[in-house]
């Protein structure tokens, strides 16, 4: 069987990571001749710790090891900390650590001495953290064309960079040089490309595009061992939600007015990866603003105890997020054409488990066998409302 799979970003990637995998020659197209959009926008974080009970937080867990039989990208298994700055905070560290599924998630709440000894580079003011033992970085502006070079030793895969798919029909996809693809089972993973091809195929999405800031520091002369987060993302996360984070003072206003909060990744060459901001209502702006980087500057310092290296680039992203509460919109927008989107900010994260349930719930309605993963329609759960890359 042949497998057309368009979009380079992630979770185009991983379809043809699970087509190759189970045996089927794959034609991978991408518009750009790499991808741009939010796959290489991200932190690289594979962030399964504060994800909705049910589908989502199950998905995030076998993508979670699914990264880790992916050969040739460097997963790093460093875990994360979310830093409490008060004792409000910390509370809902307390409370996430005595959910029933705390340990299945990796959680356990440090005292400041614990956090130093598992982070030695927060020497800021802290009264603990959340330590997340499953959260995992990778890099993703290198992941994907190392993956790629993966998949070519197959001999069954071939990329099609610069090649923007114009029509689809069962059975074969045309792309703007006018050539025709033939392809058995075609997947489209067109990131937050609504429009076009797109709203011909299928005009009622449940989908959303959200816009994000981040920036990146020069090296920085210390190592961070882990992931950090700051206690505003307890507010973002649904496995947060609980008594304790009702009893959260206000956002700061600059945080609240730009969905704020803190992620932060130390990259594989030493600068820090920081972000981020949500906006939610189109059009977008085109510009990138300094107040959200001086508030973020500020937080971080003061976690880190020193003064930040100076910040070498700033940009922003846009992904696909489902309205619906589905983890991610799958589709059949014509015979064997399935359209993937909306996974929001769990892209990074999730992209393994998202691509294997695709081939699941097509193989299992095509030859039902026992004992295989969910199909498309039990893969609803509570969407959640967050940044890019986790």
């Amino acid at each position: 069987m042949r497998v057309v799979v368009v979009g380079g970003g992630v979770l185009g990637t991983f379809h043809a990571w699970q087509a190759v995998r189970r045996g089927y020659e794959v034609l991978h197209l991408e518009r750009e001749l790499e991808a741009r959009g939010a796959s290489v926008r991200n932190f690289g974080l594979v962030w399964v710790s504060g994800r909705a009970d049910g589908a989502e937080v199950e998905l995030a867990q076998r993508a979670r090891d699914l990264w880790t039989e992916v050969p040739g990208i460097g997963v790093r298994t460093a875990g994360s900390l979310t830093v409490c700055r008060s004792e409000a905070e910390l509370a809902v560290a307390k409370e996430a650590a005595a959910r029933p599924d705390a340990a299945a998630r990796g959680f356990q709440v440090l005292d400041p001495e614990q956090t130093r000894e598992r982070n030695p580079a927060l020497k800021g003011d802290l009264h603990g953290a959340l330590w997340c033992a499953r959260d995992a970085i990778v890099e993703p502006r290198e992941i994907l064309p190392a993956l790629r070079a993966e998949l070519e030793k197959s001999g069954r895969y071939s990329f099609g960079g610069g090649r923007e798919v114009r029509n689809v029909r069962s059975g074969e996809v045309v792309d703007d040089h006018g050539d025709v693809h033939a392809g058995d089972l075609v997947f489209l993973c067109t990131g937050a490309w609504h429009s076009g091809l797109i709203r011909e195929l299928t005009d009622d999405l449940p989908v959303r595009r959200v816009r994000l800031q981040m920036m990146q520091t020069a090296p920085l002369d210390d190592t961070l061992t882990t992931a950090v987060a700051d206690g505003d993302s307890f507010r973002y996360y649904p496995a947060f939600a609980g008594p304790a984070l009702g009893d959260l003072p206000p956002q700061a206003k600059i945080a609240d007015a730009h969905k704020m909060q803190l992620l932060m990744v130390q990259r594989t060459h030493g600068g820090l990866t920081i972000g981020d901001t949500h906006e939610y209502d189109e059009p977008f702006g085109f510009d990138v603003q300094t107040d959200p980087y001086d508030y973020l500057r500020g937080v971080v310092e003061s976690i880190l105890g020193r003064e930040l290296p100076v910040i070498t680039q700033r940009w922003a992203g846009v992904y696909s997020q489902a309205t619906s509460n589905e983890v991610v919109v799958r589709r059949e927008v014509a015979s064997g054409v399935y359209l993937v989107t909306g996974p929001g900010g769990r892209g990074m994260t999730m992209a393994p488990a998202i691509a294997e349930a695709s081939f699941e719930a097509i193989e299992g309605a095509r030859s039902p066998r026992p004992g295989s993963p969910a199909g498309v329609d039990d893969l609803a759960g509570r969407a959640s409302d967050e940044g890019a890359g986790r």
